[in-house]
């Protein structure tokens, strides 16, 4: 499903730029923009997609609001990169401390009474994934803003998705994944779902993400983490059936704290955000 929505989107946006006048391409172009695709849709979004079939959205969306710690760490570490500062030394502590009260919860360990039938720890497995997606997600939003791409930001974001999807659906060819979907008993509101998932998840918000990269630091377009697991948590709540706890509760305002601490250091300091 996420390998044909994002597929499907890039080919949408590379035709629309091309018709009306982006030039070619490069094979340069192609293959940075492959990594980047690699990054953020196969890897981060492919890691998300993969996990939330066994951690409720809610809690994904918390794990992954560790994006910024990775930025910080990346931007420390790359060549030419900032030693980050006390203020964010702090946030990243103060984040760790939220990470820790969240996979505290019960409900990622073995044994639990919401184990899937998969195997006892299933879900640890997937609060381990959600946290490397989101490095990968920090890789590829780092390495986009460094690497020769195209000048038209619309054509370019089209490329990723095609090569971000096309390996997404690669993978789920060698899992077997397309012999096991049944189209008789895909329901109504699993269409809209998907239709709503290419066209506001990949070609509004996907494309909008890239947009911003092209024109902001990374740190400073991270912060869309200020609000994501809230509303993924309420939503959740809401929407889903899902439990909201007081430790799901605590961690998610430890977490989202940590965030705003860090990112208001970094865009209050000019040295940390050159690249």
């Amino acid at each position: 499903m996420a390998g044909t929505r994002f597929l499907l989107a890039g080919i949408v946006l590379f035709v629309w730029s091309r018709s009306r006048g982006a030039p070619k391409p490069s094979r340069r172009e192609w293959r940075n923009t492959a990594i980047v695709g690699g990054c953020l849709v196969f890897a981060g979004n492919g890691g998300v997609v993969w996990a939330e079939a066994m951690v409720p959205s809610g809690m994904a969306a918390l794990l992954v609001a560790i994006l910024p710690f990775w930025m910080v760490a990346i931007e420390w570490v790359r060549p030419g990169g900032r030693r980050p500062g006390l203020a964010v030394a702090i946030g990243l502590v103060v984040g760790l401390v939220g990470l820790v009260v969240l996979i505290g919860h019960p409900a990622l360990h073995p044994g639990s009474p919401v184990t899937t039938s998969s195997g006892d720890g299933v879900r640890l497995i997937g609060a381990v994934v959600l946290m490397c997606s989101s490095l990968c997600w920090a890789l590829g939003s780092i390495y986009s803003q460094h690497a020769v791409v195209p000048r038209s930001a619309i054509l370019g974001t089209g490329m990723q998705m095609i090569c971000g999807g096309g390996l997404l659906l690669l993978t789920a060819s060698i899992r077997n994944e397309p012999m096991q979907l049944d189209l008789a008993s895909v329901s109504a509101r699993s269409i809209w779902g998907f239709v709503y998932l290419t066209t506001i998840g990949s070609l509004v918000g996907y494309t909008a993400y890239v947009w911003l990269l092209a024109h902001q630091p990374p740190s400073r377009v991270s912060t869309y983490a200020y609000v994501n697991p809230v509303v993924a948590v309420f939503l959740g709540w809401a929407f889903a059936g899902e439990a909201l706890s007081l430790r799901t509760a605590i961690a998610a305002a430890i977490i989202v704290g940590a965030v705003a601490i860090i990112t208001t250091a970094r865009s209050s300091s000019p040295a940390l955000e050159r690249g």
